[in-house]
């Protein structure tokens, strides 16, 4: 997969060589002179020779550009040598080829018209992506707008699971049902509200083993943290308040909402500039089309006919069983349902 990813981009990047290789060819009114060649020659030095093939440090630079991001860092550093490897690789396929005239052919130019459509498109949506600018007024705005996104509450929980529920019981526990665990988590709220130290009943009482020892403690968490019983209720407390028991899939919870913060306007700042930007680039491509008036050609696009429905069997697998004979039924699947993850 990163072989195909890495080649694809370099025929990406090829693409612009390509109408490089073209400008080239100037005039010989235009050759520079000696010292102004050796001046540029030094300032882009040739980093790979191999034949007639040669690489520019420029070029080559600009090939690493072409790579996704998640590859440039490694094609920078230790990853460089084979990178250049596989760069000259390309560059030496694609001359084959044009020697050969393989660039001419039909489906090849296609290809390669697409491919340069393609960059210049991502060549415009960079422009337009950088022409998009927020003050820091707006994002402030949006910001106090949206407010609520960005509280926290800062709480801890006491969990006590039962049979079947998704977090086990403390080793050594003994198995409770969903009752008998509801029962518990009752018991230790009337003690919590009757003034026993949450923390304290957490640490010998909850089967949250990561919490238990810190008391219980979640500290500070966001909308869309916790499981949706989980989150509605503590953030509907107010601080200092004990919750209801809370059922969730891991178990009944008690929870002791600590207090309410908001992620502070800076360290949102970035995400919000960059969400905001991605909206509106979208509304401007979507105002693009739309005054374009596009049409479709509704019998090219049509949805593909259903499927047509499996002919009827020619017999039931019974009926024809010679008399007296009973068929055999069907043994069920001893195999484990699937289990969707949360």
């Amino acid at each position: 997969m990163k072989q195909t990813i890495i080649i694809t981009a370099l025929a990406l990047s090829a693409v612009a060589g390509l109408a490089q290789d073209k400008a080239a060819a100037k005039p010989a009114h235009a050759t520079p002179a000696p010292a102004q060649a050796n001046a540029a020659s030094d300032a882009d030095p040739i980093i790979v020779t191999a034949g007639p093939t040669t690489i520019r440090k420029s070029e080559f630079e600009e090939a690493i550009k072409s790579l996704p991001a998640e590859y440039q860092q490694m094609a920078q550093g230790p990853g460089k040598k084979q990178f250049a490897d596989d760069y000259l690789r390309m560059k030496m396929l694609a001359s084959e080829g044009m020697k050969k005239g393989v660039d001419k052919e039909k489906d090849v130019q296609a290809q390669l018209s697409l491919m340069r459509e393609n960059l210049i498109a991502n060549a415009e949506l960079k422009s337009i992506e950088s022409s998009v600018k927020f003050t820091d007024d707006d994002l402030h705005k949006m910001y106090d707008s949206h407010k609520g996104d960005y509280e926290q509450v800062k709480a801890r929980h006491i969990l006590i699971a039962f049979k079947g529920s998704r977090a086990p019981q403390k080793a050594g526990a003994a198995e409770l049902t969903e009752d008998k665990a509801k029962e518990k988590a009752e018991e230790l709220r009337k003690q919590i509200v009757g003034g026993a130290d949450f923390a304290e009943l957490a640490k010998k009482e909850s089967d949250d083993t990561g919490s238990a020892t810190n008391g219980g403690d979640l500290g500070a968490f966001g909308h869309g943290q916790m499981v949706p019983e989980f989150e509605e209720a503590a953030f509907k407390a107010k601080p200092g308040d004990v919750t209801d028991i809370v059922k969730t899939p891991f178990g009944f919870h008690i929870i002791k909402v600590d207090g309410h913060e908001s992620t502070p306007f800076e360290q949102v700042k970035a995400t919000l500039e960059r969400t905001a930007r991605q909206k509106k680039v979208q509304e401007m491509l979507d105002a693009m089309k739309e005054g374009a008036k596009p049409t479709y050609d509704e019998a090219y696009f049509a949805p593909p006919a259903p499927p047509a429905p499996p002919a009827a069997a020619a017999s039931d697998g019974v009926a024809n069983k010679p008399a007296g004979e009973k068929a055999s039924a069907a043994k069920p699947s001893t195999s484990n349902p699937s289990v969707k993850k949360p």
